[in-house]
């Protein structure tokens, strides 16, 4: 079964926030690249969605999986869907973040 990839607007904003950080740093076509591969990454869980690492103890169906050792995906599977909720960058620290507040 083919699960649907739906982005959460706070990784649409992590995505932005990661290419602007790359860009800054590096070049926009490197920036652009990386962001792209990220988020080829995210659509290959439609096929496979129960990837990662499960994360029960933060908020019940929350999964974690790692993108090039810099990147962590925050997900949900829910039905035929995987939303994902979170794309954080470079070892960031996730305690701040709210996860239950999130769409489910």
């Amino acid at each position: 079964m083919t699960h649907t990839v739906v982005y959460e607007p706070e990784a649409r904003d992590d995505l932005f926030d990661i290419y602007d950080f790359i860009a800054e740093r590096a070049d926009p076509v490197t920036a652009f690249h990386y962001v792209e591969r990220i988020q080829s990454s995210c659509e290959c869980l439609a096929t496979f969605p129960q990837r990662g690492t499960a994360a029960d103890d933060i908020r019940p169906g929350l999964r974690f999986v790692g993108f090039e050792r810099r990147v962590s995906i925050a997900l949900t599977v829910a039905g035929d869907s995987i939303r994902i909720l979170r794309v954080l960058y470079g070892g960031r620290d996730m305690t701040n973040i709210d996860f239950e507040s999130l769409e489910s």
